[in-house]
Order: structure tokens, then C-alpha cells, then sequence
């Protein structure tokens, strides 16, 4: 029975542990209409993220806002002083927060209203883009930004690489 229990232990050591946490808080009614069971989706996501981005054995967390374009503008408008709605809105913490070897990465804010167009899209290509905008906001998290060209490259480079992940492993 001992050297069961060692090689137990021996084998979680190998086996790495995906420690993302994502808060999901939703504003708007209608994205439970296209996507049911919205935490596992985001959860999903994530678990098939490459594994450059599952921080394994480490503890990550982050908010998820899913919200609308009234929202989203008005803080848009407080936080960038930008007075219109877009798609996805990132707020990466400049000094990472750690909280019992957990480290929180920021809050991610997607709007409904951008990723429901045209409105009579099938229910998969809504998700699509759900996935490729919650991808995005994501690596804004990490500190990836498309201000200059290169930079823009780089970070479209490293979404076409975790988007191929996800997709390869959720469908």
C-alpha cells in the first residue's frame, strides 16, 4: 500500500495542473441564449490553450464581463476616453496582483452587440467569434498590444496559434 501512495505522489508531479480561473459575470441576458453553460465554455477555452498559455502548476484568474455596447461604451469612454462601443475591452493589472500564490491578470469585457452581427448568423459562428475576441482580450492581459506594426504581428501571430489550438481541440 506505501509504494502505492508514492507512486501516486511521483505521478502528480508529472502530470502538469491547469490552474486558470476565470470569474464569467454576464449584464446581458442574451448571451445565455447563444451560449449555454457560459463558465464551462470559457473554461474550455482555456484548457485548449497551447500549453505556453496554461500556466500549468501555477495559480492564474482574470474576470470575464460579458456585456453589451451601452456598457462597454461608457467604459470605453471613462477608462480611454473613447466615446464609442467596440467589440472587446482588456484591463491588464500593471503590477500583477498576487493573492496566495494566485495572480490575478485583469478583467476582460466582451460586448454582445459586436459579436451578434449580422444578427441571423448561425449560433457557431457567433461562438467563433466569441472565441477569437475572448483569445485577443486575453493576450492584452499578458501585456500584448498592436499600437505599432511589429507589435501587431506578433500578437496577431500568437492569437492564430491559440485560436488553432482551441478549435482543433473543442470541435
Amino acid at each position: 500500500m506505501l509504494l502505492d501512495i508514492h507512486w501516486y505522489l511521483r505521478l502528480l508531479k508529472l502530470i502538469p495542473i491547469i490552474m486558470i480561473s476565470i470569474k464569467v459575470v454576464s449584464e446581458e441576458k442574451s448571451w445565455s441564449k447563444k451560449i449555454k453553460k457560459i463558465d464551462v465554455f470559457f473554461q474550455c477555452i482555456c484548457k485548449s490553450f497551447p500549453k505556453k498559455y496554461q500556466f500549468l502548476n501555477k495559480k492564474i484568474f482574470f474576470t470575464l464581463l460579458l456585456s453589451n455596447n451601452k456598457n462597454i461604451k461608457k467604459l470605453n469612454k471613462k477608462f480611454r476616453n473613447k466615446n464609442n462601443s467596440t467589440d472587446v475591452l482588456s484591463f491588464p493589472f500593471e503590477n500583477k496582483i498576487r493573492l496566495k500564490n494566485n495572480l490575478y491578470l485583469g478583467d476582460i469585457i466582451i460586448s454582445y452587440n459586436f459579436m451578434d452581427k449580422p444578427k441571423n448568423q448561425k449560433v457557431n459562428t457567433f461562438k467563433d467569434k466569441v472565441v477569437k475576441t475572448f483569445i485577443h482580450g486575453f493576450l492584452h492581459l499578458l501585456s500584448f498590444d498592436h499600437v505599432k506594426l511589429n507589435d501587431y504581428k506578433k500578437m496577431l501571430k500568437e492569437e492564430q496559434k491559440i485560436y488553432k489550438s482551441v478549435i482543433k481541440k473543442i470541435n
